[in-house]
């Protein structure tokens, strides 16, 4: 059975976050990616990316226009494993969290939490305000996961893509879908003898 994977991109700053997992998602066998952005996620992809909308849209299996209340990832009948916001702005944090589907994206992410599937939330903004904090404890407590676009270190980036990878890996962690996107945490190995 192939999972679907709903793919929401909003006009938050960072579209390569979405691009990368887009990206790495075609070269995992058995995921089907439905896409869906925001009318700001198109202003913003041109801005930052240099890149067109028809370019990231072309990175998803099926991509779905923000006006199609009657797509299919607007029904609860058709089965996917969730949906990732990536990024997240705080408009669709807020509508998510407040059960304003006023299109696509935030109906999809409506469906996910009526359904008690899988939603994470790559939010992006710096710094939070209580509005967004106060949103943030909304959309976990209904179920929703909050996955800010935080880096690490521990596995030695060296490069942006390295940070992009090891972001996108811990989204695709959160739906079980099997990666090698980055090394894992093994713990602090000491020589024997090394720190007496």
């Amino acid at each position: 059975m192939v999972d679907r994977l709903v793919v929401g991109v909003t006009g938050a700053s960072a579209p390569h976050l979405a691009i990368h997992l887009l990206t790495s998602l075609q070269q995992i066998d058995g995921v089907e990616t439905h896409l869906v952005m925001s009318r700001a996620a198109h202003r913003t992809i041109e801005l930052e990316t240099g890149l067109r909308p028809a370019d990231v849209a072309a990175l998803a299996d099926v991509c779905h226009r923000r006006g199609d209340i009657a797509g299919s990832i607007a029904s609860g009948s058709f089965r996917t494993a969730g949906m990732v916001v990536v990024p997240c702005s705080m408009k669709t944090l807020a509508g998510i969290a407040h059960g304003y589907s006023d299109d696509l994206l935030t109906r999809a992410a409506d469906v996910c939490l009526k359904e008690r599937r899988r939603l994470v939330l790559v939010t992006r903004e710096t710094p939070l305000s209580l509005v967004h904090l106060r949103n943030m404890t909304a959309v976990t407590e209904a179920g929703a996961v909050v996955l800010p676009p935080v880096p690490a270190f521990y596995h030695r980036p060296e490069s942006v893509d390295d940070l992009l990878a090891h972001l996108t890996g811990k989204v695709l962690d959160q739906f079980g879908i099997e990666h090698d996107l980055f090394l894992r945490w093994q713990g602090a190995h000491r020589e024997l003898g090394a720190a007496r």
